[in-house]
């Protein structure tokens, strides 16, 4: 059986052309629909890959501060407290 394989080897040209004239007579007239529907599937597949490019890239960057959950969260550090100043700078004497 492998012998018998081994002569028959890869079509030439010949049989590659008459595959074709056969095929186009076949499907002749749904050659449009079937290159459509193929483009389509095409145009929707690369769509599908940069979606999900985009949610990788999503989920791959670093996550802002106010964009995580208080929990996960880290505490802000506060400024540094200011001394009170009070609206009376000189406090008078009692006689």
């Amino acid at each position: 059986m492998a012998n018998m394989l081994a002569i028959l080897g890869m079509p030439g040209g010949w049989e590659l052309v008459i595959v074709l004239v056969v095929g186009l007579l076949i499907f002749g007239r749904r050659l449009p629909e079937i290159a459509r529907s193929v483009g389509k599937s095409v145009v929707e597949f690369k769509k599908g890959l940069k979606d999900v490019k985009s949610e990788i890239d999503v989920v791959s960057r670093p996550a802002e501060p106010n964009m995580l959950p208080p929990s996960q969260q880290e505490p802000q550090s506060e400024p540094p407290a200011q001394p009170v100043q009070s609206n009376a700078t000189t406090q008078e004497k009692q006689p």
